[in-house]
């Protein structure tokens, strides 16, 4: 299929129409380039402990050197189990060097959702931190997990500091249950271990898997996308491009400041802070719990931020904390919204707060992520998810999979070097999501207009966005029509003010003493908290079509 690709009339003075993939083998390339060039300067801040480029360098590759004495061969998978902590990033270099694949895990997934993580990858290690251990206790007989590396929160904030954070995480705040993984290996013990070892470089190609970055499956079953070294430093590459403007226009010179509060298995916060920030030196705050609020904000007041990546109830929750306004705003240069719809009058309260505008954009695991973006220099909020990025060809599909004329709606598909291989051995599956000339169906309804632009109307799947987190109705109903006592469920989203939506779950019990309460408890076990049904309705029935399928839209279009 031929694009025309009239937005490359008015991309931005400065932005190439092509980025040059092939100048890095790898995602590893990459890394080592900034640990070199950027050694002295600091990399990353989590609980006002810093660590330099060159400290990275030299812990990763002693944690790269430590899991090839493993045995593990090359393109074994190796997940990561934490929220933003310094190991994240210590572990994640170390995997890519040794020449292993990324398996981000959800640290707070239910022992359901990480079994079927771990066996569906068919990973052979985890570095977790010790809160989330017991989850892993609980399924690690299930799956081919033999080597496993604790973390805990204080370990590399050093000295009397890490001590009592780990006092008071662990006897205080009691946020680390009791546990037992016979055989697992503390970080720290990685690290002086591999003192005595050697690191052995490994040849990469830009076509060797890099991440399996798991994605909910109309299926209900949760997919890896598999994400190629070319797939994500595509994205680096493009998304480096995309900031230049910015950079130019303010004559920026200094090192870039990030605010890594979205979690980085995330693959928003893993490409857009995290490896975007180590390819420009930039130095990356990692937010551990995003949630706590007030601390997030005294942590902002520390620094002079210039890049802020976040979703619309994270900008959301920020400006309702009356501290926030206190903050410096001076350097605030990009502000970028992602994984959700950003609401008009929220990205107004932030411009008139910071005086910067979000600029939001568009991307799925998928496609490493971003596949759209609004302008970096952008003066106003637009309302649209932007134009494709360097590189990218953006094509709107009827069902027939035809481009339709510009305003006209249809499925939004995307074509360039950042788009996924496919998902993990699921060759029906991977068929089914790409057109026969390689453009991959988002399932998401937009329209283009004759700048480019284009603006998501609808949603094709069925899926529930929450806080930029995907909702598969089918994985929810598949697990409550275990709970006994459910004759019959059903599932959508709702609008939400704070999560954009949320989920709601219609049931048709076949126990007349079921409730609400006893459903709740058990979604509690088997759900991470943002599948969890907010919100629970018993029916007698259920709309149904002639054959008998349920018709979620016919729930979704009632009037509430």
């Amino acid at each position: 299929m031929m694009v025309d690709k009239i937005w490359l009339k008015n991309y931005p003075e400065g932005v190439p129409a092509e980025i040059d993939v092939n100048q890095y083998q790898s995602i590893v390339q990459l890394l080592e380039e900034s640990f070199v060039k950027f050694a002295d300067r600091n990399a990353y801040v989590c609980m006002d402990k810093f660590m330099t480029y060159g400290e990275v360098d030299q812990l990763s590759k002693k944690v790269a050197a430590w899991l090839q004495s493993r045995g593990l061969q090359k393109g074994a998978r190796v997940a990561v189990m934490m929220p933003n902590v310094l190991q994240y990033p210590i572990a994640l270099a170390a995997i890519l060097r040794a020449g292993y694949v990324v398996v981000n895990v959800n640290p707070l997934y239910t022992p359901r959702e990480l079994e079927h993580q771990l066996k569906d990858s068919g990973a052979e290690a985890i570095f977790i931190l010790e809160n989330f251990a017991i989850t892993l206790e609980k399924v690690i007989a299930h799956t081919a997990i033999k080597h496993v590396v604790v973390a805990s929160i204080g370990e590399l904030l050093g000295g009397f500091k890490g001590a009592l954070v780990n006092f008071v995480v662990r006897h205080v705040k009691k946020m680390v249950p009791a546990f037992s993984l016979p055989g697992s290996v503390r970080f720290k013990q990685v690290v002086s271990q591999a003192a005595q070892m050697s690191f052995q470089p490994v040849a990469l190609q830009l076509n060797d898997v890099a991440f399996l970055q798991y994605t909910g499956g109309t299926t209900g079953v949760s997919k890896g996308a598999t994400l190629s070294h070319k797939n994500v430093v595509a994205n680096v590459l493009q998304n480096d491009a995309w900031l230049k403007p910015r950079m130019v226009r303010d004559q920026f010179s200094g090192q870039l400041v990030f605010v890594c509060a979205l979690p980085l298995y995330h693959i928003f916060a893993l490409t857009v802070c995290n490896l975007v920030g180590t390819r420009l030196g930039g130095l990356n705050i990692l937010i551990t719990n995003p949630k706590d609020i007030p601390l997030f904000v005294k942590e902002l007041k520390k620094y002079k931020v210039n890049i802020f990546p976040a979703v619309n109830t994270l900008y959301n929750a920020i400006l309702n904390n009356p501290d926030f306004a206190k903050t410096d705003f001076s350097g605030y240069m990009v502000c970028t919204g992602g994984g959700m719809a950003v609401q008009k009058a929220v990205a107004d309260r932030w411009l008139a707060t910071t005086g910067c505008t979000i600029a939001e954009g568009y991307g799925l695991s998928e496609t490493s992520p971003v596949a759209t973006a609004n302008y970096a220099d952008a003066k106003e909020f637009s309302g649209t998810i932007g134009v494709p990025i360097p590189s990218t060809e953006i094509a709107i599909l009827d069902d027939d999979g035809q481009a339709v004329p510009l305003g006209q709606a249809g499925e939004i598909a995307i074509r360039g070097p950042q788009v996924m291989l496919g998902y993990w051995q699921r060759p029906d599956e991977t068929a089914k999501a790409f057109t026969p000339d390689g453009f991959f169906k988002s399932g998401d309804v937009g329209v283009m207009d004759e700048r480019g632009f284009v603006k998501i109307v609808d949603r094709k799947k069925d899926m529930i966005l929450v806080s930029g987190f995907n909702v598969y109705p089918s994985e929810i109903e598949e697990v409550v029509m275990s709970l006994p006592g459910v004759m019959e469920c059903a599932c959508i989203g709702v609008p939400d003010e704070h999560s954009g939506e949320a989920v709601k779950l219609f049931i048709v019990p076949k126990d007349p003493k079921l409730t609400k309460e006893d459903v709740l408890n058990f979604c509690k076990e088997e759900f991470t908290a943002y599948k969890k049904p907010k919100h629970i309705e018993f029916r007698t029935e259920l709309p149904k079509s002639p054959v008998g399928k349920i018709l979620r839209r016919m729930l979704r279009d009632e009037k509430p």
